[in-house]
């Protein structure tokens, strides 16, 4: 079961954010595609950028065990995975309390379940939460600046008429 959730538990992630995306109001569904697109790019560079300042050799490079899941030797820090389930879980909590709840505590039983795994440490985890938390409010900000310029140039996309000519 840990190897389950360790792997699949962020495609559940990225679903609920999808269904949750498709009935939210369509005025609403270019902020919240811009937000997670750009929390998701966001969560890339973070990860990359904090990889590169610490290094945290996996649990089983260090403890010589053998990990629940298939996984390279590289560096552990930040679990992406928890970075990605985080960010996505919160960009859906500014838009569906229910859902973004929801999701967050799949995000942590994720966490924990890599943990278990035997492929980060808490600290790679930790990491991947205030990771996930900085993209989440990057993508959120920033489409809330992008948004409504869109909606000016095009408003079809936003489901407003076009001006007449």
């Amino acid at each position: 079961m840990v190897a389950f959730l360790a792997s699949y538990l962020l495609y559940a992630v990225a679903l609920g954010a999808a269904v949750t995306w498709l009935v939210s109001p369509r005025a609403r569904k270019l902020s919240f595609a811009l937000a997670a697109a750009l929390a998701a790019g966001a969560v890339g560079v973070l990860v990359k950028v904090m990889g590169a300042v610490w290094t945290d050799p996996r649990p089983f490079v260090v403890d010589h065990t053998t990990p629940a899941i298939a996984h390279s030797a590289d560096n552990g820090f930040p679990s992406d995975h928890t970075a990605l389930a985080t960010a996505i879980a919160l960009v859906v909590l500014t838009r569906n309390r229910i859902a973004g709840v929801v999701l967050l505590v799949l995000a942590l039983v994720l966490a924990a379940a890599r943990v278990a795994a035997h492929v980060h440490h808490v600290p790679d985890i930790i990491g991947g939460l205030g990771a996930g938390a900085v993209a989440a409010a990057v993508g959120v900000r920033l489409a809330s600046w992008v948004a409504p310029a869109i909606d000016r140039r095009w408003p079809a996309l936003s489901g407003e008429p076009a001006p007449a000519p």
